[in-house]
């Protein structure tokens, strides 16, 4: 697949239009065809009960920066939508500032596949706190 001859204003507006992302202050930072990457810097309203990043903010981080990343190599007139995602949670997450990668593993007519990592940095070491395999369908935008 090649790349969509708009890629990053696709990934600025997927972010910037996205009210639950925006709510929870989610912003991409680079990317490029079939990558993105985006960060969130952490409040209170983004821990759960033992004073962790709550797995639901990680995994939204991680779906989002995926979905990103498989927009950047969708043809005109098309879009993603997440299928399917698993997320392995590895560690409790404590960190400032989440970090996400994301990268298109296969791009398809049909469905994308993505891999995306979240981490942050504890005692100036960066951690990986959460990997995703995420699959998006490729749908055809209504005219």
């Amino acid at each position: 697949m090649h790349a969509h001859p708009r890629y990053r204003e696709l990934v600025e507006r997927g972010f910037a239009d996205a009210n639950f992302i925006n709510d929870l202050g989610i912003r991409a930072t680079d990317c490029g065809p079939g990558w993105v990457e985006a960060e969130l810097d952490i409040q209170l309203r983004h821990l759960q009960q033992n004073g962790f990043i709550h797995a639901g903010v990680q995994t939204t981080l991680a779906d989002h920066a995926a979905g990103a990343a498989a927009a950047t190599l969708v043809a005109e007139g098309q879009t993603v939508l997440t299928l399917e995602f698993k997320v392995n949670l590895l560690r409790p997450a404590r960190s400032a500032r989440l970090f996400c990668r994301a990268e298109v593993l296969k791009a398809g007519r049909q469905a994308t596949v993505v891999e995306a990592e979240v981490f942050g940095e504890e005692g100036g070491q960066k951690r990986l706190y959460s990997k995703a395999s995420v699959t998006m369908a490729v749908v055809t935008l209504p005219a």
